[in-house]
């Protein structure tokens, strides 16, 4: 059973949904980030999304597209990525791992070399925002036999057939963009997001984490009544780049941004 499949079902077991911050590895620099995870896990994430740097990510909106850029600016690679996960791994052996990005890093390593390499360093799953499910038959079954789980997206346009597809494809959990746009979008609509869920539950039984749109812990606290799991991102990037010179300070910020969203979403009124 993988990392991802078992922390869904202890927290079910528990009555709780999955907190799922995202960070982009080596923003603001390289050193930063592993303790950085550690105090996410520390502040209430059960499961940690790692963006890999890329030069042009095309889902992502301003604030994720700087702090690539920022994390670029140190050179920061695919492989550097992996060598984070392996030393998060020292000391810490059961908070799932999702590295987030696009292709074309992993195409140039290679498939087979990036499934031995992301296995050997802890990694639990992987969603690259580009692959589309028709296109990712020999990528998957490669993460398969390396027992990492293949995530997709599902957004607010995604049809009835089109989900269907996804999910024959898809492990671990189900990512669903609350709003049509990029990260970082303002309104968040949570009736519309949960005739939405209710369409995808009624296809698939797998997990479904909801993130966009999610910036406080009012909002987290709404999208935990109708997800398995609420994602977080440019909330907390946000504050990486504001105190981006200050380690402490950020991580200080980004923890209490952590806190107030997982103290919501474990109220049970």
């Amino acid at each position: 059973m993988s990392r991802l499949i078992k922390t869904f079902e202890v927290l079910k077991a528990q009555g709780k949904k999955a907190l799922i911050p995202f960070i982009t590895a080596g923003d603001p620099q390289y050193a930063f980030t592993v303790p950085l995870m550690h105090e996410l896990v520390s502040a209430g994430a059960t499961i940690i999304e790692l963006g890999v740097p890329f030069s042009d990510p095309m889902a992502d909106g301003p604030v994720i597209q700087a702090a690539d850029e920022r994390a670029l600016l140190h050179h920061i690679s695919l492989m550097d990525v992996l060598d984070m996960v392996k030393h998060f791994r020292e000391k810490d052996n059961n908070t799932p791992i999702v590295l987030m990005g696009y292709l074309n890093p992993i195409e140039i390593l290679g498939y087979q070399r990036f499934a031995e390499l992301a296995a050997a360093a802890g990694v639990d799953g992987i969603l690259v925002v580009d692959m589309p499910p028709e296109e990712a038959s020999e990528f998957i079954a490669l993460m398969t036999s390396n027992q990492i789980d293949t995530i997709f997206l599902i957004s607010p346009t995604t049809n009835l057939e089109r989900i269907k597809k996804i999910c024959e494809f898809a492990s671990g959990y189900l990512y669903y963009v609350s709003l049509k746009g990029v990260t970082g979008a303002s309104t968040l609509d949570v009736d519309s997001v949960a005739e939405k869920l209710l369409e995808i539950r009624s296809i698939t039984d797998l997990p479904v984490g909801v993130g966009f749109g999610i910036k406080d812990g009012k909002t987290a606290q709404a999208v935990s009544r109708i997800a398995d799991a609420v994602v977080v991102g440019s909330a907390l990037v946000k504050q990486i780049a504001e105190h981006q010179n200050n380690q402490q300070q950020m991580n200080k910020q980004v923890s209490a941004i952590m806190q107030e969203m997982r103290g919501m979403m474990d109220d049970p009124g």
